[in-house]
Formats: structure tokens, C-alpha cells, sequence
């Protein structure tokens, strides 16, 4: 509990590990606001119907709360969807001179904010893809600065988990991007840093996965816990192994 995960890919898509972590606490019984920025609501159902989990129920019984981005975004641009007073749409920053994401974090505040009649273990926040919102117009301070007030609402309030999906490219030219990347890497409590193989595709390894156990955060001086571990991508689950120890070398 109270813990903030960073899940971070570079030249490989990171994406399985969202699935993972959705239907992971959905299963455990916890209360999900999923802002998912980067694809449709069908897109992730489907994925989670393969790993037994019901996303369509879950809303209809109150324990998934999912904030539709690319939907959202649309209607905003467009106008197709006029606002109803008192319940601002949680991207309007888009429709506004300011980059301010007070309205997106209010949104995850009320979903999560229990209520007398919830029975759901503890709350947690799922982002997927945070650097999105960089591409959509917002600061890079006016992103942290959303993290930082989730994290103190969630993590220290509420007693409940984030898990972050950010995409990192080696282009370092995108100098906000990094410096997003970089500043959520030191106040993670876990780094899940998915990477594609230096040398190429493989049919048999998709991907190096690093994990670091930030030890550092609790204890001063202590260096911090990394594993790395190389995983191939199944049709239901995905396989880990260690380094030179997968099915085509042996």
C-alpha cells in the first residue's frame, strides 16, 4: 500500500505490463481509475478477456472507473460534447489558454475517494501512456505537478497503489519528455523498465525487463535493488527468464 510504480519502455512497447497490472488488481478486489490515454475502452477489454477479467463489469458494478482519453479528446476538439455545469471535463486543459491537469486530477480524486456503501480493498490510480498529455499540450512542470498531488491524495491519503506507464525514447532531443521520465524515476518506489534487444528483433526474446527496488528512497545510502530479466510475449501471459537462458539458446 502507498506505493508509486513506474512502468517504462524503451525501443519495445511496454504495454502488456498495463494489461498486467489492470487486471491484476481487479482480480484482487481493488477500486480502478484507469486514465487510459492511449486506446479505446474495446481495446483493452479484449486484451482483458483473454486474461479472465470482465472490464464492461467491472464498470457496471462501480470498481472501474475509466476515463476514455482518445474519446475524450475528440469531443473536446470538435465540440460534439458541451460540458455540464458543475462536472468539467477532465481533459479541458485542451480547450484552454492554461495547461492546467487540476480538472484531471480532481476526476481521480472523486472516483477514488471511497463512500459509505464501497467494499473495495484500496484504490489504486493506472495511467497509460502519461507522456501523452506532454503531446497534447501540457507542461512538463503541469504533469509532475498532477503525479505529485495523486500521489499525495492516493499513496499517502488514501493508502493506495499508482502504477504509471511513461514511454522513453534514446532521442534526446525531446527534452521534456526525459526530463518527465527522469524526475518520476527518482520519487518511484518501483521502476518496471521494459527494453528492446540492442541487437534486434528476436522471435523467441521480445525484450530485456529491469527492475529496480528503490531502497534508496527508505534508506539513506543503501544502492538500490536491480534485476534484469529478458521475457518472450505469449498469447495469455509472458514468460521471464534470465539473460542467455531462453528456449532457441538452449
Amino acid at each position: 500500500q502507498g506505493k508509486f510504480t513506474l512502468l517504462r519502455d524503451t525501443r519495445t512497447d511496454g504495454s502488456f505490463l498495463v494489461h498486467h497490472f489492470l487486471s491484476f488488481y481487479l482480480r484482487a478486489g481493488c477500486k480502478v481509475c484507469f486514465v487510459a490515454l492511449l486506446q479505446s475502452f474495446s481495446h483493452y477489454s479484449i486484451v482483458a478477456q483473454k486474461l479472465g477479467v470482465n472490464l464492461t463489469a467491472a464498470k457496471e458494478r462501480g470498481q472501474l472507473v475509466f476515463l476514455e482519453g482518445l474519446k475524450s479528446c475528440l469531443d473536446l476538439l470538435f465540440g460534439e460534447v458541451e460540458e455540464q455545469p458543475g462536472q468539467p471535463s477532465p481533459l479541458r486543459f485542451l480547450s484552454e489558454s492554461t495547461s492546467d491537469l487540476r480538472a484531471l486530477f480532481d476526476f481521480v480524486r472523486v472516483s477514488l475517494t471511497p463512500t459509505d456503501s464501497d467494499s473495495w480493498k484500496g484504490p489504486v490510480l493506472l495511467v497509460d501512456d502519461l507522456t501523452v498529455l506532454l503531446s497534447l499540450g501540457a507542461t512538463p512542470v503541469a504533469v509532475l505537478d498532477f503525479i505529485h498531488y495523486c500521489r499525495v491524495s492516493v499513496c499517502s491519503q488514501l493508502k493506495g497503489n499508482i502504477v504509471v506507464l511513461v514511454h522513453s525514447s534514446e532521442d534526446l532531443e525531446d527534452e521534456e519528455n526525459e526530463l518527465v521520465v527522469n524526475s518520476l524515476c527518482h520519487h518511484s518506489d518501483l521502476i518496471l523498465w521494459a527494453e528492446g534487444l540492442a541487437t534486434g528483433f528476436c522471435k523467441d526474446v521480445h525484450g530485456q525487463m529491469k527492475i529496480i527496488k528503490r531502497v534508496s528512497l527508505q534508506q539513506v545510502g543503501e544502492q538500490d535493488l536491480v534485476q534484469v530479466y529478458q521475457y518472450k510475449i505469449q498469447d495469455r501471459n509472458v514468460t521471464f527468464f534470465a539473460r542467455g537462458l531462453s528456449a532457441a539458446v538452449l
